[in-house]
């Protein structure tokens, strides 16, 4: 008999023990105390076993648990590597020919306009290096407004973008004035004093410029 009571008392004991460690767990709690209430329906002999089942289970789920949040993080990690990987790949292989706005700087600013200048070409890209002596410049005008004369160390050829107006050029003492308007195309040479106006009351003068350095190769003032 004081067998028995002994050996009840341990059960007793056993299935507390698990109650309370079930309770306390974070996530398949559920399923634990579940696997508790199974145990109480089984012979009192066989119930120190069944429990001691239950709680190598959870063990086992939460080993599992943390493999697979390790598993995501991992993925999520080299997911994201791989696509910096992608991106920098295709910022190499993209076209280096192709430029938008952002590629360019704007070196003068007022209330009457603007000056912008892409970058020199060889620092865009090795295969540009042919024509590192060229620079791209767009020269924006508002409507009714001058630009003041001025001259370059540098060749350049103009196409009217958008807008029209009238150009100067003075070379060797000699002005040569010219009304321009969009589609035209027109020529200042390095050192010549250029100064246009813009001539339309609604719309903004928008020249585009191809400049060929002369001294420093890329380099213009």
């Amino acid at each position: 008999i004081v067998l028995l009571l002994a050996t009840l008392l341990c059960a007793a004991a056993a299935v507390a023990s698990s109650w309370e460690d079930d309770k306390h767990q974070q996530h398949g709690g559920h399923k634990s105390w579940r696997c508790v209430r199974r145990c109480e329906d089984r012979a009192w002999h066989q119930r120190p076993r069944c429990l001691e089942q239950c709680r190598e289970e959870e063990r086992e789920k939460r080993q599992e648990r943390s493999r697979h949040e390790a598993d995501d993080r991992s993925g999520k990690g080299s997911s994201e590597d791989e696509r910096e990987r992608e991106q920098e790949k295709e910022e190499k292989d993209r076209r280096p020919y192709v430029f938008d706005r952002r590629s360019f700087r704007r070196v003068v600013r007022s209330e009457q306009g603007s000056l912008r200048v892409l970058r020199p070409f060889d620092e865009v890209s090795r295969l540009l290096r042919g024509i590192r002596d060229y620079r791209v410049a767009v020269l924006e005008a508002n409507p009714r407004s001058f630009v003041v004369p001025s001259h370059t160390d540098a060749h350049c050829m103009c196409y009217v973008a958008e807008g029209e107006g009238v150009v100067t050029t003075i070379e060797n003492g000699e002005r040569r004035s010219y009304t321009i308007k969009q589609g035209h195309v027109f020529v200042a040479p390095a050192g010549a004093v250029t100064y246009l106006a813009n001539t339309d009351g609604r719309k903004k003068l928008v020249i585009t410029k191809i400049l060929h350095t002369i001294s420093v190769p890329g380099e213009f003032q």
